[in-house]
Order: C-alpha cells, then sequence, then structure tokens
C-alpha cells in the first residue's frame, strides 16, 4: 500500500513538472541594430587604368567567355543540396587543387536585370590564393553558362594599376579574401574583409603576355604578364568601410545583390566560428551610376541591420524581405541554410548544402539560388529553389 502510494505521489509530480514545463518558443526574432553607424567612403577611380588602356589590348565579357580553356562537368556531380535544381563540378585540376580557394559566387542576373551581360549569360566566382610563394591574390572565374549542361570557363587574374618606382604604369596582385563578389552594371565588386569593397571595370578587362607563371605586372622588356593568366580585370574604385558611435567594425566576409529590395541593395553577413555577436548589415545602391548610394555627408549608410548570433556565415541574401544565410560547420560536417524576416527567425535547415559552403547569390529570372563550396575534392556550384526553404 505504501508502495504504491509513493508511485502515486511520484507520478503526480512528474506530472506536475511536464505539464507545468515551458513550451519551446518560436525562433526569436533578429535583434535590430542602428544601421546608419554602418557607412562606406567611395574612394577616387584610378587614373592609371586610363594609360593602361593605351598600352594593353582590352577585351570584352563575351570575348573571354568565347575563350573558355577549361570544362565544367555535370555528369556524376551532385552536392546533394536541399531543393537542388541545377549543379556542375570544376574539372579535375581546379576541384583538387590546394593552391586556389573559391569563395564569392556572382552571375550576369546581378549585373543586369534582364539577366545577362552584353547578351551573355554567365556565371562569376571568385578564388583567393593558398600557395606557397609569391601572393597571387585573387582570380575570378568566368562561366559560360549558356548551356548548362556543358559550362565552360577560364580563369581571370585581379589587379591592381598603380605607378611604379621608375615611373611607370604597372599593377600588381590583390591580396584579398574575396569571400563574396557581386557583379553591378560593368562593376564586379569584391568583398575586402576589413576593409569594405574593391570596385573592378568589367569595361577594362586586359589581354596580357603569357608563357611564365613566375612573373606579374610591367616586365623590362615592356611586357605585361599575369602568372601566366591570359586576362587581367583592373580594381578601379575603394569603397572604405567604418563605423560610427563606437559600434565595432563590420567583418565584410561576403556580400550579394538584391534586386527585389526598393533601391536595390547589398547584403553583408559577417562570419565568427561561435557566431556570438554576428551581423547583417543592408547598404542601398545606386542602378544610375552602379555605386553604393552616398548621404550628403558623402558616406554610404546602412539601411537595415540585424544582431542574428549565427555561427559561421560564409554567405547571405535577401529575396522579397527575406534573409537566406549560408552557414558551414568544418569539413567533416553538411553545411546549413538560415533563414529569417525583420520579424522572426533566424530557423536553420539542417545538412541544406554540402560541406563547406560559402557565398550566396540569387538568379530571379530563374529562381535560383546560388552557392558553392570550398574544399579540394569536395567543390560543388550549385542551385537551390529558395521557395523550399
Amino acid at each position: 500500500m505504501r508502495t504504491r502510494r509513493l508511485s502515486a505521489v511520484l507520478l503526480a509530480l512528474v506530472t506536475c513538472l511536464v505539464v507545468s514545463a515551458p513550451i519551446p518558443a518560436a525562433s526569436a526574432a533578429p535583434t535590430k541594430i542602428t544601421a546608419a553607424d554602418f557607412r562606406l567612403r567611395e574612394g577616387a577611380y584610378n587614373p592609371v587604368i586610363a594609360t593602361l588602356d593605351g598600352i594593353l589590348p582590352t577585351a570584352s565579357v563575351p570575348a573571354v567567355l568565347d575563350s573558355a580553356n577549361r570544362g565544367g562537368t555535370t555528369e556524376g556531380c551532385d552536392p546533394g543540396a536541399a531543393n537542388q535544381v541545377a549543379a556542375f563540378c570544376w574539372q579535375s585540376g581546379d576541384n583538387t587543387t590546394g593552391d586556389w580557394y573559391p569563395q564569392g559566387i556572382s552571375s550576369t542576373a546581378d549585373s543586369y536585370g534582364n539577366g545577362t551581360y552584353d547578351g551573355r549569360t554567365a556565371l562569376f566566382v571568385s578564388w583567393y590564393y593558398n600557395g606557397e610563394g609569391t601572393g597571387k591574390g585573387v582570380r575570378v572565374s568566368f562561366v559560360d553558362y549558356e548551356n548548362p549542361g556543358s559550362p565552360e570557363y577560364r580563369h581571370v587574374l585581379l589587379v591592381d594599376p598603380y605607378t611604379n618606382s621608375a615611373g611607370q604604369p604597372d599593377f600588381r596582385p590583390v591580396p584579398v579574401h574575396a569571400g563574396g563578389i557581386f557583379g553591378y552594371g560593368h562593376y564586379l565588386y569584391v568583398a575586402d574583409t576589413w576593409g569594405g569593397f574593391r570596385a573592378f571595370d568589367l569595361g577594362h578587362l586586359w589581354q596580357v603576355t603569357t608563357g611564365d607563371e613566375s612573373k606579374i605586372g610591367r616586365q623590362s622588356d615592356g611586357t605585361y604578364h599575369a602568372f601566366n593568366y591570359r586576362y587581367v580585370l583592373p580594381q578601379a574604385q575603394t569603397f572604405t568601410s567604418s563605423t560610427t558611435n563606437g559600434v565595432p567594425r563590420l567583418r565584410y566576409s561576403a556580400a550579394s545583390l538584391d534586386r527585389t529590395s526598393t533601391p536595390d541593395s547589398v547584403v553583408v553577413p559577417e562570419y565568427d566560428a561561435d557566431g556570438t555577436g554576428t551581423r547583417i548589415v543592408r547598404y542601398p545602391i545606386d542602378h544610375t551610376d552602379r555605386k553604393f548610394k552616398e548621404s550628403p555627408d558623402g558616406y554610404t549608410h546602412g539601411t537595415e541591420a540585424y544582431r542574428v548570433d549565427i555561427a559561421s556565415m560564409q554567405g547571405a541574401t535577401a529575396i522579397e524581405g527575406t534573409f537566406l544565410v549560408s552557414a558551414s560547420a568544418g569539413s567533416a560536417n553538411r553545411g546549413h541554410v538560415h533563414t529569417f524576416t525583420a520579424t522572426s527567425g533566424p530557423d536553420r535547415h539542417q545538412n541544406a548544402q554540402p560541406a563547406g559552403p560559402e557565398d550566396l547569390s540569387y538568379r530571379s529570372q530563374d529562381n535560383q539560388l546560388w552557392g558553392l563550396s570550398e574544399y579540394p575534392g569536395n567543390r560543388f556550384v550549385y542551385a537551390m529553389n529558395p521557395g523550399g526553404f
């Protein structure tokens, strides 16, 4: 009897605890922070570009695409991304090299609203140099995507034109991580982790001398080399970051263009392994001159910003007010997609991407959310249906 009474009491106590335990709350809304505290300052257009235009042959974007010397593959290429609608893999050497790591992604849908650049459909992917010896900076793959079943591409080296000590026009590598990129008109913007953005002018692609992987810039015989790359794309301007009111500086880990906002805007997430205090900031960009939209004080100020505390953010974009975030979880684990709005989330979509996911880019014409992964031997470029998240 005593045992039965004790059991009954214990059961009642457990029942009471279960009933009174708090019901898990829905995901909390992100913390809104003062967007105007984040700002960018436009630098002057590089005057050396005009000089080099008179020395080096200029190529168009279609000409670079037509000169593709590498082939991607779709056969046997399956990253297994959630809501996957397209994918391709790099050719073998690019898939496995440890010298270069792919990071940022954009497309001609960013460049112009009709989805093409000079009538061509293409993707752009940035890689940072991780090899030994002389730093080679950043290269960008120009991927001809007219035929999704058989993409072809060529790497183009990013360069910074300057006047050397002998007074000659020259160029050097661009030493940034290039964690995010986006096209806008004739500019290709590249995230500079602690610096803001660097803008490269697609109207001044130059063809240079090939045949020597060790040479860069102007040589004693007057020729110009770029580590054996056939084409270079020059840095035209910088947009330097700063903050006000004591706000910690923003880490420009990635970037994407949002054409679904009014006006067009740029989304910047910052990476931190544990996510503590990580933020996402939106900046306005002007379609009339293809540059960040300035306020009367001469700065471009953020227009929307949140503290989201998402660990290992690698990329982010926004579609009709919903933010989508790419997050990594190490080389042995699949990556995730997080979603949130101004009033709800972030919500995590577990294992939605392959290991090592990076930047994100939205191609509205096909309703495709493009991403890519970075680890050697496990590199994919893929598109997902964002409506599935």
